[in-house]
């Protein structure tokens, strides 16, 4: 199986299956001598964990995650970053009923096509239990990025057909605590209350419902990027395209630009006031999310990314085995009537490995 690296110079390489003994992840080109702060990895891991509200599945996992080697006397050497977290509540009886089925809009038949065997435990691989390999690596890269002074904020910004009015990201530790101090993870306290009795509603009745998430990565040093394939808007959409459930993924102006006139769309450079502001690049607008040629100009990078509605729903659905007869299955055991409030931490996390490659990517060229 290929595909499970991620990243040119900050590499990461994740393994492990939903029911398999443990999940983890190898961090291959971390700088050496940065300080690692287990107690905020801890804390990235315990936004995306399950059973965290009435809203998410009910599995029990702690999501304790164990360093097992680049890292000597609380700071990285170098060497490979090997991250380990154990799974502590697996309930493989649960899926014994889809040994031969396969469920609708899952990746059972495709990953059935493809090895011409699968895990059906939660689906092996395919399962949204890998994104917590990435959430740690994700947070590695969040430390790392703090040196610079990079911050990287989401929050769902709509549940359904319920969307959250724009708000003021000029203080983005307010919306965090506004974010933290709701279930579903919004930054609009009156849209996270419809939020989460549309979901608990949902939920009651055995369905599942999708969302977007908002994000934007603040300070990111103008220059980060490659024009041709390796933009950093395309690296960003490969990132968000890759987390489980993730259907769209539009930056700036996204589809909206698309009805715009070019005078309505440009943005305007704004002069520097200072000799202290030379380097400083604003602009009026910023349509072009931050990045101009698929490389960032200095502004903040802002992109949405949808979630589909969960393919596991506590209903009947008709489907077909292995051998191509109808068959009808529901769901069993614990699953999210919607991925939205695990999700934010993941795409924060993702942002962060893709801005932290291409810094260090970047510092090849001014060597």
């Amino acid at each position: 199986m290929a595909g499970n690296s991620f990243g040119t110079l900050f590499r990461i390489t994740t393994f492990g299956e939903s029911h398999g003994p443990a999940i983890g992840v190898v961090i291959d080109g971390c700088p050496s001598n940065l300080k690692i702060d287990l107690d905020f990895i801890q804390s990235e891991m315990d936004k995306r964990r399950p059973g965290q509200s009435k809203i998410t599945t009910q599995r029990k996992e702690r999501d304790t995650m164990q360093i097992l080697s680049g890292v000597f006397e609380g700071r990285t050497t170098g060497a490979p970053l090997a991250m380990l977290i154990p799974n502590e509540d697996q309930r493989s009886k649960d899926y014994s009923h889809i040994q031969d089925a396969f469920r609708p809009s899952h990746a059972d038949y495709t990953y059935y096509a493809k090895y011409s065997h699968r895990d059906y435990r939660g689906g092996g691989r395919s399962s949204a239990r890998e994104t917590a390999a990435r959430v740690a690596a994700g947070a590695v890269a969040k430390l790392l990025l703090k040196q610079i002074g990079v911050e990287v904020f989401a929050h769902v910004s709509s549940v359904g057909t319920i969307d959250v009015p724009k708000v003021n990201t000029h203080d983005l530790n307010h919306l965090l605590d506004i974010r933290e101090n709701n279930i579903v993870r919004c930054a609009n306290l009156e849209a996270a209350h419809q939020m989460i009795e549309l979901i608990d509603e949902v939920r009651q009745s055995g369905d599942t419902v999708g969302g977007k998430i908002d994000c934007i990565i603040r300070h990111c040093p103008a220059g980060l990027g490659d024009p041709v394939f390796d933009k950093l808007h395309a690296d960003l959409g490969k990132a968000m395209l890759s987390i489980n459930a993730v259907h769209g993924f539009a930056y700036g102006s996204g589809f909206a630009g698309s009805q715009m006139r070019g005078s309505e769309h440009n943005d305007i450079p704004i002069a520097n006031n200072s000799p202290d502001e030379a380097k400083i690049y604003r602009t009026k607008s910023n349509f072009s999310g931050g990045i101009q040629g698929g490389i960032a100009n200095g502004m903040d990078i802002t992109f949405k990314v949808a979630f589909k509605p969960v393919a596991t729903l506590m209903q009947k659905q008709s489907t077909i085995n292995s051998a191509g007869e109808a068959v009808e299955i529901s769901g069993k055991g614990r699953h999210d009537p919607c991925v939205l409030p695990r999700a934010v931490v993941i795409v924060e996390a993702m942002a962060a490995l893709v801005i932290a490659d291409h810094y260090l990517r970047n510092k090849v060229y001014e060597s």
